[in-house]
């Protein structure tokens, strides 16, 4: 499965919408597949009972269709996504799953064979009984382990490559897991134990009616799939390749010029930008796998109108939901006609000396800004305020960080706090509201021996609000920082700067106060105009959080 996400309204007879739902027709028949076998465990009773009713869906004439269609359009997908391909270069784990994929039909024939095959053409029954004799031999269990192990992966890996970037699809990461391990595991032991039952300690003996002519015919149709499918995908190797040949020598090897920041590569025509990027070890962020579904390949071109393309219906559903500008389009679709200048817009980190491309996480964050810093600099020398930024760091550093916090960003007066890296929201709310009191105690602690050495009063606001933002590490070449970058942070930020017109040390979203279950002790939320958001957001302004709960009571 390339691609578990819903194609758009009017999509669904394009290519990832085909993939989308071929893929989740043989995901589910495997899942099902895995239950039944699991379902040994039980009794034989339990898993031929249950066998009986998959058996009703699956060879009913609605079954049978949906089932073999959806396996016809999803192997005609792969060996086109073969045929299209111009360079294999590419990550690890799309390479499992690609591989998973093209090896399924060759350990699927023996299989069919086997069960469905001399159940049509021969009426043979394909009861339990007769499937467990079958596979009772070290080469019938290897296969059957080869053959779940194969599919089971490929299609958890197209799910992953689909939703990882969703937050409950991260959050959920330890139990899908665990999940997706233990559920072939069991299926094995239920044929193990199915096993145990039939020969009471040996091994059950193959039933009269697998004649030899029976089990003739098996074997050519194994065979028949196996060399059908090695020959398809051989063609869908050799024959694009060979008429690229042949049309770049008739046409003198006709080349194209991609311009990257820093760099220029020449690529036959024909070449999408991820391709490009790949086949000369430029780093090219694709978390989809080219798919047309991620828009982290997305680029910015420039060149002449005739170079470029119109977008597919895949890149164009893509590119409208990212609310991309017209010079923007995705790398891995993009196939230029001529020269172009290509930037890409996610940068694509070194394992060796960066963090893992940002995830989306759930946060609350904490702006702390302190007031009239322009005054005080024009009347103190540089040592002075160094020490005064020094203490104020210090302080509201070890308040977030002794509060369950990460005080990430220092910018000259103003400092970034993130709550909820290992915690869940609500928890990392009553955090963030805890620091809160701490930083106002302590800073109303300094100010009085602060307005005797600078001669003006202490005076500070604090902004807070919750939601998703993109974890990760941001900056260039080897001066980065951890930081989070969304919504959030911006509407943080102007909560601070809104303080100032609530007079109030803190003004705090009022969801952000739902979370923490405080809301009922601040009154009714007003709803104010935030810059940078299109509708007003409800909010609580708070003139004293440390005497409105202490700083070690929230």
């Amino acid at each position: 499965m390339d691609d578990a996400t819903p194609p758009q309204s009017g999509a669904w007879l394009s290519v990832r919408g085909l993939r989308w739902c071929s893929g989740w027709v043989l995901w589910i028949y495997v899942l099902l597949h895995l239950l039944n076998h699991a379902t040994g465990l039980v009794s034989l009773r339990a898993a031929e009972a249950v066998r009986e009713g998959l058996h009703a869906v699956w060879h009913s004439l609605p079954g049978t269709g949906v089932l073999y269609g959806a396996l016809l359009v999803h192997a005609s997908l792969a060996l086109l996504a073969v045929a299209q391909r111009r360079t294999w270069r590419m990550p690890v784990a799309e390479a499992v799953r690609l591989g998973c994929g093209l090896a399924l039909p060759l350990l699927l024939a023996a299989h069919f064979a086997a069960t469905r095959w001399v159940s049509s053409a021969w009426e043979v029954p394909t009861h339990y009984e007769r499937v467990v004799a079958l596979l009772w031999n070290p080469w019938g269990v290897a296969l059957q382990l080869s053959l779940l192990t194969v599919a089971w992966v490929h299609g958890c890996m197209g799910l992953h490559f689909a939703w990882r970037a969703r937050r409950l699809w991260q959050r959920s990461q330890p139990v899908l897991l665990a999940a997706a391990t233990l559920l072939p595991v069991l299926a094995v032991l239920g044929v193990l134990s199915m096993g145990r039952e039939l020969g009471a300690g040996q091994a059950p003996v193959a039933p009269a009616y697998a004649s030899a002519q029976v089990a003739d015919s098996a074997q050519w149709v194994k065979w028949g799939v196996r060399w059908t499918w090695g020959l398809l995908l051989a063609l869908a190797v050799a024959v694009p390749w060979l008429l690229r040949s042949l049309q770049a020598r008739s046409r003198g090897a006709a080349q194209i010029r991609l311009e990257y920041p820093g760099r220029s590569v020449q690529v036959p025509v024909g070449w999408s930008v991820l391709e490009a990027s790949r086949g000369h070890g430029i780093p090219h962020l694709s978390l989809c796998g080219g798919r047309a579904r991620c828009s982290t390949c997305r680029v910015r071109v420039r060149s002449l109108g005739t170079a470029l393309p119109e977008p597919s219906r895949d890149e164009r559903a893509t590119l409208a939901r990212v609310q991309a500008p017209a010079d923007v389009r995705l790398a891995c679709q993009l196939r230029p006609r001529g020269d172009v200048q290509v930037t890409p817009l996610f940068r694509e980190r070194s394992a060796a000396t960066e963090a893992a491309p940002g995830q989306e996480h759930e946060v609350v964050v904490l702006f702390v800004d302190l007031r009239q810093w322009s005054a005080l600099s024009e009347r103190q020398w540089p040592v002075d305020l160094s020490w005064v930024l020094e203490r104020y760091f210090a302080l509201v550093g070890s308040a977030v960080h002794d509060c369950g916090g990460v005080a990430n960003q220092f910018i000259g007066d103003s400092i970034m706090a993130i709550f909820g890296r290992t915690s869940d929201l609500p928890t990392a709310a009553r955090q963030a509201l805890q620091a809160a009191a701490r930083i106002e105690a302590q800073m109303q602690a300094w100010s009085a021996s602060f307005a005797e050495q600078f001669g003006q009063r202490l005076d500070f606001g604090m902004g807070m609000h919750a939601g998703s933002v993109l974890l990760g590490r941001v900056g260039f070449a080897d001066n980065t920082t951890f930081t989070a970058v969304g919504e959030v942070v911006n509407t943080a930020s102007r909560l601070q700067e809104y303080s100032k017109v609530a007079q109030a040390r803190l003004v705090l979203s009022a969801y952000v106060a739902r979370l923490a279950q405080v809301d009922g002790q601040l009154g009714a939320a007003q709803a104010v105009p935030v810059r940078g958001r299109s509708e007003p957001l409800e909010v609580h302004a708070v003139s004293r959080p440390s005497e409105h709960w202490p700083p070690d009571a929230v």
